[in-house]
């Protein structure tokens, strides 16, 4: 009997395995490379031809692919659980019934779209047909755990899904923690995700929802899904939803197939990496013999920071493909070449080689091990030259200085305030606050390399603080503009200072009220990022960590219309954002040292006073007010209106006009010119980011434009001036 049943088993996956390479017929398999990537996109493309909806389309097909033994439950990608546990977060498993139909239970499961609709570019939609509604890149999961993964990239990890020790620059800043989905679906992950970058291309880049590196692969594909893909077979869980999606009999089938679920090894044979099971066994069992071992390995030209190296070449009954060169033990390059150089060594450290030829299925023993010492670095970098003092104001400045140069690399500056250790930076420049008013300081700055030889100081440059009786119109911060996206997560709010001095952040908070629940919500403090004080005339913006708006994210080279200076991540620790997650009846409002100080919407009530729209104050309101006044005080803007925020613009006279038409480009200033388009007569100043004056000068036709050839590269402030109005906005100096 047991001789029968493993024939059978046999017999039926021979049957399976013959299906699959059968939808693959008129590809050729044979390939490698990109040129087998292209081949296998044409086909799912090809075959991919019933686009489902978002509803009920994925919702019907999820229920049959990702049903559990249990017919009636579906299976929850991420869970673990069995059910039995107090954590109905980490489910493996639910009834298929209890999808989610937004009425705000914690208990159903939804949609999760394994390449974040976020991270796509252009974003994932589900409103139509297309790379949002494909069920390839959809799973059931918890709606809670799906929450908790948000929109964080993929990274590695061990155990359970959970949040991954793996940081990168992503919503919570340089430091964000990456997303594990867990040892038993991390190989689904990585299958999908290679889906994506088939059948869609760069909108789906595995390096925008992965931390990982592509040194090695052709294109975009990183170590990581590579890694996933070979550690955790596949599924009969997979292969069922595969089968289902390829008959177009199935009502909710696509009428494609992921072919890394039906053969891991494609993956390895694109993309190279660790070698993935050959379900097919039509590629590991064609060559079974190795190359021959390399030998004879040399190095040479040896510098601070690189070292040759050379071998004799490999023989193999095949054809030798190409050679893996280790430093450390780490794979560092791959070349076809019998040679290579290693860069971006340390100084004056030793370091150990070796060398692996491979065919295109087998690799090589290692060559013997070698060993080699970079030169020593002893140069100190050239003194930082031409510094500078600019953007003075009662309680800060901003140190410039001209970049050093090394003879290996500079690594950072040393600034010294009164000839004593004040900060380090990477950059060329340091903003000091909080300092005394009317106040004399000594400034001078090093350099160091990245060996830690350390430059002389420069000369030291004197800067006098001032007053802080530059003036302003107001006594106090308070809220100049509230954004509620259409629905989705654009939210922000904008602080602003009028009040003429530099305004401390430390003590003050933001916080909101639920629903009319009564009680304000745990506060956020708005000292708690990079940002500490608000200058003259300058705003301070709080967004939504998942944002979609580039305006009403953090600025950066990539997106220099952010205007985001505080993120408040959208997860489970911050209950997803808040409370910068309001939805129109939830009042928002300004604390200092826990006195209410300014305020949107009305506390306890819980009315619709702002859903989908942007507010923005009024130009003639020079002070906050804890009751709120949208008729008196505010003006309504349509829903996603983001082009006001990050700067406010002050009404200086009640005989007040807009400022029809107003353009100032380009932003960021790459030359010497600013332009304008207004209607009308004005008055240009320009501040430097900490509130002292610049430049002034006088436009007046309808084209017109300023030089700045003598502004130094940063940010400034430009207060635009007419007979009854006046505009701030933020510009960059390149």
């Amino acid at each position: 009997m047991m001789k029968k049943l493993l024939f059978s088993i046999l017999t039926l996956t021979s049957l399976i395995s013959f299906c699959q390479e059968a939808y693959y017929s008129d590809v050729n398999l044979q390939l490698s490379g990109t040129d087998l990537k292209d081949a296998l996109a044409t086909k799912i493309i090809s075959t991919h031809t019933n686009l489902l909806s978002y509803t009920p389309g994925v919702w019907e097909a999820s229920k049959v692919t990702d049903k559990d033994v249990d017919a009636s439950r579906v299976v929850l990608i991420y869970g673990w659980e069995n059910g039995t546990d107090q954590d109905i977060t980490n489910d493996r498993t639910r009834d298929n019934s209890l999808q989610d139909r937004g009425n705000g239970d914690s208990f159903v499961w939804n949609r999760e779209h394994v390449f974040s609709k976020s991270l796509a570019n252009p974003s994932l939609v589900t409103n139509n047909p297309g790379p949002g509604t494909d069920a390839h890149n959809l799973r059931p999961a918890d709606k809670n755990r799906n929450s908790e993964r948000n929109n964080y990239k993929f990274a590695l990890g061990t155990g359970n899904s959970s949040r991954s020790s793996i940081t990168y620059n992503g919503p919570e800043g340089a430091n964000t923690r990456g997303w594990y989905p867990g040892d038993e679906w991390k190989g689904d992950v990585a299958r999908i995700i290679m889906y994506m970058y088939l059948r869609y291309g760069d909108q789906c880049l595995p390096t925008a929802v992965g931390v990982g590196s592509n040194q090695f692969t052709p294109d975009d594909m990183i170590d990581l899904f590579l890694k996933w893909n070979a550690e955790d077979p596949v599924s009969d869980f997979e292969k069922a939803r595969n089968t289902f999606h390829e008959n177009t009999s199935n009502t909710y089938a696509q009428g494609n197939r992921n072919p890394f679920i039906d053969n891991p090894y494609l993956a390895t044979r694109i993309w190279g990496g660790d070698s993935a099971q050959d379900t097919w066994g039509i590629y590991t069992s064609s060559d079974t013999q190795a190359p021959t071992k390399p030998t004879n390995v040399t190095l040479s030209n040896i510098t601070l920071t690189s070292i040759d190296l050379n071998w004799t070449a490999s023989t193999d009954d095949v054809g030798v493909t190409g050679y893996n060169v280790y430093v450390n033990n780490v794979l560092t390059k791959q070349t076809t070449t019998t040679n290579t150089s290693i860069t971006g060594l340390e100084a004056g450290t030793s370091y150990s080689f070796k060398v692996i030829a491979k065919d295109q299925i087998n690799s090589s023993e290692a060559s013997d091990v070698v060993t080699g010492q970079t030169l020593s670095d002893t140069t100190a970098p050239t003194v930082p030259s031409n510094v500078t003092v600019t953007n003075v104001t009662d309680s800060s400045f901003m140190v410039n200085w001209s970049a050093s140069t090394d003879n290996n690399a500079v690594a950072s500056y040393d600034v010294y305030l009164d000839d004593t250790f004040h900060a380090n930076t990477t950059d060329t420049n340091y903003t000091i606050i909080n300092l005394a008013t009317s106040t004399t300081y000594s400034v001078s700055v090093l350099a160091k390399d990245k060996d830690n030889n350390m430059s002389a100081k420069s000369a030291a440059v004197s800067a006098t603080t001032t007053d802080g009786s530059s003036g302003g119109t107001a006594t106090e911060l308070f809220i100049s503009e509230y954004v509620e996206g259409d629905g989705g997560t654009n939210k922000a709010i904008e602080i602003v200072n009028l009040t003429g001095s530099t305004v401390d952040l430390d003590g003050y908070v933001l916080k909101l009220e639920r629903n009319g629940s009564g009680v304000w919500t745990t506060p956020l403090a708005l000292d708690k990022g990079s940002v500490k004080s608000i200058v003259p005339g300058d705003v301070f913006v709080v967004g939504n960590g998942d944002n979609s708006a580039p305006e009403l994210q953090p600025y950066s080279a990539s997106n220099p219309n952010g205007q985001v200076d505080l993120v408040q991540p959208n997860n489970f620790d911050t209950n997803y954002g808040q409370p910068v997650n309001f939805n129109g009846d939830d009042a928002v409002a300004l604390f200092k040292d826990d006195v209410l100080i300014d305020m949107i919407g009305v506390f306890g009530n819980g009315a619709q006073f702002a859903i989908n729209v942007t507010l923005r104050r009024n130009g003639d309101i020079t002070a906050p007010n804890t009751t709120f006044d949208k008729t008196g005080e505010w003006t309504a803007f349509p829903e996603n209106t983001f082009n006001g925020i990050g700067s406010h613009t002050v009404t200086l006279s009640t005989n007040s006009e807009t400022l029809n038409g107003f353009k100032m480009y380009p932003n960021p200033v790459t030359g010497n010119k600013l332009f304008f388009n207004i209607n009308e007569k004005a008055t240009i100043n320009i501040y430097n980011v900490l509130g002292k004056l610049v430049q002034s000068e006088t436009i007046e036709n309808v084209n017109s434009s300023i030089n700045v050839s003598k502004l130094s590269k940063g940010m400034y402030l430009l207060k635009l001036n007419t007979q009854n109005q006046s505009i701030t906005k933020k510009f960059i100096k390149q």
